[in-house]
């Protein structure tokens, strides 16, 4: 039996916006796609549960440094929550732990119910989480039958809204009473767990049936690829697959920009503050001569200090000290 060839992996930088399929981990699918763009370095801003599909943005290369900005965005999911049976996972990957009869619902009533897990509230995340204690996830706690206690935390929801109770009102044969639902919400924050708390407000309890990532910000409007047809532009060349890849610049939209004439530039790749009247305060995205992406500063009393500049950076200000 011939033995696959070994990957030859190469540098790369860039954005991909993968579509994940439903059934594999964030990690699976970010390996896939390592693969197949043999990038050296990958990294994905923010996990999915292997149930949820969608917007999985994967960052090749020097667009690592950006990922953990991109890891606090907010993001928008479609939803499907099962009404009358509570999981041990809090969605339909999960054992059933609970079962009870729905009660005649009326819209007014979501709505308020929906209302009372919106804005900044305090939230419960799932037992089975990637959420770390001790250096390990709850999840791996939770399958060995560990008892996991979780504490609640903070958690703001921008909006969490019914799009149909149709399945439910309607009393549909042989359709599960279940709630379609959006929700918008800043980073941490666990559609399982509301979906699990609207349950409870209901009085009959309810799991993520379904699940999807519609945007993740700065990438509002997101052109998805999804693991199909990245495989068939493989096929095609090289040059078709690397088409797919989005630029730096592309996720760094969400920062304020900071512009730098070449001496500045300079200075700040040499790990020097910058000084001057640069604002706002905070986390800025800095670009030098010509709009090239130099990576992420910081703003305090109008000083620019670096926190994670691209290699590039660095190598130019190297390359001017030297000329």
């Amino acid at each position: 039996m011939t033995a696959r060839p070994r990957t030859k992996f190469r540098k790369l930088d860039g954005i991909l916006l993968l579509d994940k399929p439903r059934g594999l981990s964030s990690n699976q699918a970010l390996q896939r796609v390592r693969h197949m763009f043999r990038a050296e370095k990958a990294g994905h801003t923010g996990s999915l549960d292997p149930l949820a599909t969608g917007l999985l943005p994967v960052c090749f290369g020097e667009a690592t440094k950006i990922a953990g900005g991109l890891l606090g965005a907010r993001k928008a999911y479609d939803t499907v929550a099962r009404l009358g049976i509570v999981t041990d996972t809090d969605d339909a990957d999960g054992q059933p732990i609970r079962e009870r009869p729905v009660p005649a619902l009326r819209i007014p009533q979501i709505d308020r119910a929906l209302a009372a897990l919106s804005g900044r509230i305090r939230q419960r995340p799932p037992i089975y989480s990637a959420l770390k204690r001790g250096g390990e996830p709850l999840y791996a706690k939770a399958r060995r039958g560990e008892v996991v206690e979780v504490e609640e935390r903070d958690a703001e929801v921008h909006e969490f809204s019914l799009q149909s109770a149709a399945d439910l009102l309607d009393d549909l044969h042989g359709v599960p009473p279940q709630l379609r639902l959006h929700v918008e919400c800043g980073s941490g924050t666990y559609v399982r767990s509301l979906v699990r708390d609207l349950g409870e407000a209901l009085g009959c309890g309810a799991h993520v049936a379904e699940l999807r990532r519609l945007w993740v910000d700065p990438f509002r409007e997101p052109r998805m690829w999804t693991l199909d047809e990245l495989q068939a532009l493989g096929a095609r060349g090289d040059r078709s697959l690397l088409a797919c890849l989005l630029p730096l610049e592309r996720g760094m939209a969400s920062w304020p920009p900071i512009d730098l004439d070449e001496a500045q530039a300079r200075r700040l790749g040499r790990g020097q503050p910058v000084e001057g009247a640069f604002h706002p305060p905070g986390a800025v995205a800095v670009y030098g001569p010509g709009g090239r992406a130099l990576g992420l500063g910081e703003v305090a009393d109008g000083c620019l200090r670096a926190r994670r500049l691209f290699s590039w950076a660095s190598a130019q200000a190297a390359a001017g000290a030297g000329g």
